[in-house]
């Protein structure tokens, strides 16, 4: 096995992922120069090489009249941020929305449970980071969640012990938070996604603070995921990728991992791949890690030079779940029931993703309902900015208060929510307006979010 350490020599934070990505676009883009109207559209085949793009860009999910009306609306966009300024076609949608995707992190929360039990402080941030790098198979899908309504929730429990809950505190920009927890650690983040619009890719930059509690030791962890990669959105096959590097640290000891994710180079080589150590507060390797972020993820005891210690053996510390069969969005079973209701506390918040009309529309399988759903609650939504600008009123999230931290993100700084306990500790006393009992659901056919405001549910 080849040594991460010399993969990673001489690359800081900012200077390796420049140069990943300079490689990855040098060795990756092609134009196609065949397509009349299309010339210099960049298309990349993840499996194949330099000559292949104009064979690539003819795949994909879309229509020949659908690919063409897509890119002439989209082109104008080009160079732009399009997080929430662009309305698009369900077609290209999963029945989930960002909170609930959010939650995903928590599939293999156990690793988060093994990080606070364990005595060895290296060992610590082994179980934390790979926890980090689990979620990375469910990010795959390149089926686009529904962007979260103001105000609107998402709650889980019935997994591991935890008791999570996200709301959308913001509508422009689009700003997330979370909180999660059980007897093992406290989960905060606070999320703001920055794209770029390239044409036939996107760039999605984590802009966001995510911070990660261990009870037993009162450990704080800090993490700074890599940006990510959506190639072939109209033209080819769309597949994401996620070049650079992910830091975890520890703030309370100064320990830190580092894991740089390889850029996929012609004909699949790199691709998935993930190296890197942990580090102590002198920055000395300790323990190296690898594996494929799509697979699973091992470790090994080092010396200062990086290289495996003698008499010590590479394990396996992580490895993803069995997956569903041919499943029409890619979905992992967790992804399956963060959607169902057995994930779902007995008193429902009426605001919950699960709730919303398109969303389910969708799950359904009714496209055409599911658009007119979506359609209908973004045209609400305005309504109801322009009513509150209209009385000179602010918007206060309900979950989430809104601190005087201010983050500093390789992309942007950002503001931070913390949660304000209000859910866990006054339960009982939430209005019933705000609530739905989960036997009233049975038929799923009556519609919650036809209250007056959505953002005061």
């Amino acid at each position: 096995m080849s040594s991460p350490k010399k993969k990673m020599e001489n690359k800081g934070f900012f200077a390796s992922m420049t140069s990943s990505l300079s490689v990855f676009s040098n060795a990756m883009h092609r134009s196609v120069n065949g397509l009349i109207g299309y010339e210099n559209l960049e298309v990349v085949n993840p499996e194949g090489g330099k000559d292949d793009a104009e064979e690539e860009a003819q795949r994909g999910r879309w229509k020949q009249e659908e690919r063409d009306s897509y890119w002439k609306m989209m082109q104008k966009y080009i160079g732009s941020d399009v997080t929430s300024m662009v309305t698009l076609p369900v077609i290209i949608f999963e029945p989930m929305t960002m909170l609930q995707k959010m939650a995903e992190l928590m599939e293999y929360s156990h690793l988060l449970d093994q990080a606070d039990e364990c005595e060895d402080p290296y060992m610590r941030l082994v179980y934390a980071a790979s926890w980090a790098i689990s979620v990375y198979y469910a990010f795959q899908r390149t089926w686009k969640p529904f962007n979260p309504i103001l105000g609107e929730t998402y709650e889980m429990v019935n997994h591991n012990g935890i008791t999570f809950l996200s709301e959308q505190v913001s509508h422009h920009p689009p700003m997330s938070a979370g909180h999660c927890e059980n007897e093992h650690f406290i989960y905060d983040v606070t999320s703001k996604l920055k794209t770029k619009f390239l044409g036939n890719s996107l760039d999605v930059y984590p802009v966001g603070r995510t911070r990660v509690t261990l009870k037993r030791s009162g450990v704080m962890l800090d993490l700074v995921p890599p940006p990510t990669k959506v190639h072939n959105l109209i033209f080819g096959r769309t597949w994401v990728d996620s070049p650079g590097e992910m830091i975890l640290t520890n703030l309370t000891t100064g320990d830190k991992v580092v894991l740089y994710f390889q850029p996929c180079g012609w004909f699949g080589a790199g691709r998935y791949e993930v190296d890197g150590y942990v580090y102590d507060a002198n920055e000395e390797p300790k323990v190296l890690m690898t594996g494929k972020w799509n697979e699973s993820l091992s470790y090994q005891q080092c010396d200062v030079e990086g290289e495996p210690l003698p008499g010590t053996e590479l394990k396996e510390v992580w490895h993803v779940a069995d997956t569903p069969k041919n499943d029409k969005h890619q979905y992992t079973y967790f992804a399956h029931k963060i959607n169902s209701f057995d994930t779902a506390p007995k008193k429902l918040l009426v605001s919950d993703s699960r709730l919303r009309p398109d969303r389910y529309a969708l799950e359904k399988g009714d496209l055409a309902k599911s658009g007119a759903e979506k359609t209908s609650l973004e045209e609400r939504q305005r309504a109801e900015k322009r009513n509150r600008e209209a009385k000179g009123d602010n918007y206060t999230p309900r979950w989430f208060n809104l601190t005087e931290e201010v983050a500093t993100t390789p992309w942007g700084d950002m503001e931070i929510y913390q949660y304000n306990g209000k859910y866990t500790e006054h339960r009982e006393e939430i209005d019933r307006s705000d609530v739905v009992e989960l036997e009233d659901v049975e038929t799923k056919e009556f519609n919650p979010w036809q209250y007056n405001d959505l953002s005061a549910a």
